[in-house]
């Protein structure tokens, strides 16, 4: 899987690099198809808040989330705390489409 982090208004620490890396394992776990993630942390000094988004592509899908939190480290974890519900869903689909009961139609 290919991952890039960048930032927008903020320097990317080994520190951050290695938080992202150490989340991106759990997706991986659950999906192994993924072939790419691009996170792009911010920080919004209008609103005192950081964002991270995130764009993730997979065999058939590309999927997409975004989180604003106080702290960066809380944003990465709701980003992928959106996109493994989403990869959980996804692959749930992939597993069940086509596979429906005639019986349970009836």
């Amino acid at each position: 899987m290919q991952i890039q982090v960048s930032g927008h208004q903020i320097e990317i620490t080994p520190a951050l690099r290695d938080y992202v890396e150490a989340r991106r394992e759990r997706l991986t776990r659950r999906f192994d198809s993924l072939t790419s993630l691009n996170v792009v942390l911010e920080v919004e000094k209008n609103r005192l808040a950081n964002r991270a988004e995130g764009t993730l592509a997979a065999a058939g899908t590309v999927l997409h989330a975004d989180a604003v939190e106080q702290d960066m480290y809380a944003a990465i974890d709701a980003l992928f705390d959106k996109l493994d519900a989403q990869v959980r869903k996804h692959r749930d689909k992939q597993r069940s489409h086509g596979r429906e009961d005639i019986r349970d139609l009836a």
